[in-house]
């Protein structure tokens, strides 16, 4: 099941569609679906598709030989290895004098770990023949910082010679339900919660079964897809994953500040740690939008970006013994289900925060959004802020399975009296997001009340 990345393709399509040498990078996260996008693209096109893995030098290139003999020549080919890595792309350049050729690295940092020169003979490949061709060059990777490092970065050999680059993020979530369609929206916002926007993880879900069944065996059961994915991802990325599995298990704890994970870890040197862990998109640091300078600020606080890396230190770490002996029932009746609604809240945020991104770039708030994020002080938290140019929009999201009442707007009218100094002379909306609707007292408050917006679970899911 291949969905949407419409603006994925989009991009690549023009890109193919150049009449030029094309040298793109494509890189993201592990199981956000960067090969199925790049399989997906060249159907149907002049193609060779390669994947490394962790061989060795000759072991690749003779792979690679047969993949370039395969595509060139025909799967009938004679298997005959390339002498040197220059042949090779000599003759990719010879193949795509006169018509496109596209041209996949995939996992390329495999290839420069096998032979760290290729990035500088690449570059002279490149430099001398490749950019005078109809090729299409794409190198595809899922260690972010070393795709950064070897291809992006300013001493990287390759530096200047790409003609397009793309991060591949994981799905939002108007397209990750389309992975269970048939799931009231209340449970849809809640699979988002657990599975997140990553592809793979989506795709595990049984569109038959329930959630909860979902959850249960696609997860909580050993042997199930899912159930080690967090310790496999750290051990495929990271060399000594052992200081980087303690600083994430402290962030699912609820210890979000630097001094806090530092004394919950003894590690002294975290915030290396969480360098990489923020360039592995696994970790996120976040500070009030109204901060001018966010790298300087003393109110950053880090959150793990995943939803489903929550989950996993929310439900299957803390409950590792039990469930290695087949508790996965017992687990998911005691404390899954049960604190499921607590822990989808925050993700709810962020499902909000997309829609009104979406809202507002097609005209449907009050203005133009220019960023979104969260507000907080010592001791009161917005739950969203909407900066517009001469405009704000402070916004409450409440996962509840009650009404939001006039309570909650008075609440809100008073925590905007404490933003107001931040947000300047901008006019301040204010909006309310609700899972279940609101009393008949605040529909009524809000019709006499033109910068108050409401919108119930239908009219967020719709944008």
């Amino acid at each position: 099941m291949f969905v949407n990345r419409t603006l994925e393709l989009d991009l690549l399509e023009k890109r193919h569609a150049s009449k030029q040498a094309e040298f793109f990078v494509l890189y993201g996260r592990r199981r956000v679906g960067k090969t199925e996008l790049l399989a997906h693209f060249c159907e149907n096109k002049r193609s060779l598709f390669f994947v490394a893995d962790l061989g060795s030098e000759i072991s690749l290139r003779t792979a690679l030989s047969s993949a370039v003999n395969t595509a060139l020549f025909g799967p009938d080919a004679i298997n005959a290895v390339y002498p040197t890595w220059e042949d090779l792309f000599q003759a990719l350049a010879i193949a795509s004098q006169a018509q496109r050729l596209v041209v996949v690295l995939d996992e390329f940092p495999y290839l420069i770990a096998s032979h760290p020169p290729l990035g500088s003979i690449l570059q002279r490949a490149w430099d001398h023949s490749l950019k005078n061709t109809q090729v299409m060059l794409i190198l595809c990777g899922s260690y972010i910082g070393m795709m950064e490092s070897a291809v992006l970065g300013y001493q990287a050999p390759l530096y200047g010679r790409r003609t397009g680059q793309y991060l591949l993020e994981p799905l939002q979530f108007k397209d990750a339900r389309l992975f269970f369609p048939n799931y009231s929206p209340e449970d849809q916002v809640r699979a988002y919660a657990i599975y997140g926007g990553t592809p793979a993880y989506l795709h595990t879900l049984r569109s038959e079964a329930s959630l909860a069944q979902n959850i249960q065996e696609g997860i909580l059961e050993r042997g199930a897809y899912l159930y080690d994915e967090v310790r496999f991802v750290l051990q495929q990325e990271l060399r000594d994953p052992h200081n980087y599995f303690a600083i994430l298990q402290a962030i699912a704890a609820g210890k979000t500040r630097l001094n806090e994970i530092r004394q919950a870890t003894g590690i002294e040197g975290a915030t290396a740690y969480l360098n990489t862990l923020q360039q592995l998109h696994l970790v996120e640091r976040r500070v009030p939008i109204t901060e001018t300078q966010p790298h300087k600020s003393r109110r950053g606080m880090y959150r793990l970006k995943d939803p489903y890396l929550r989950f996993w230190f929310r439900y299957l770490h803390p409950n590792h013994s039990q469930l290695e002996r087949g508790a996965a029932r017992l687990v998911l009746d005691t404390q899954v289900l049960p604190q499921l609604d607590q822990f989808t809240g925050p993700v709810f945020e962020d499902i909000c925060s997309q829609g009104l991104w979406a809202a507002g770039l097609a005209g449907k708030l009050p203005f133009i959004p220019l960023d979104i994020g969260n507000w907080w002080n010592a001791n009161e938290e917005i739950d969203l802020v909407v900066l517009g140019e001469a405009a704000a929009m402070l916004v409450e999201c409440k996962w509840a399975n009650k009404p939001v009442g006039l309570d909650i707007l008075a609440n809100l009218d008073r925590k905007g009296k404490l933003v107001q100094p931040e947000l300047g002379t901008r006019r301040m909306h204010f909006a309310l997001c609700s899972r279940s609707g609101f009393t008949p007292q605040l529909i009524q408050e809000a019709q006499a009340r033109p910068e108050l917006t409401l919108l119930d679970l239908p009219d967020i899911l719709q944008q």
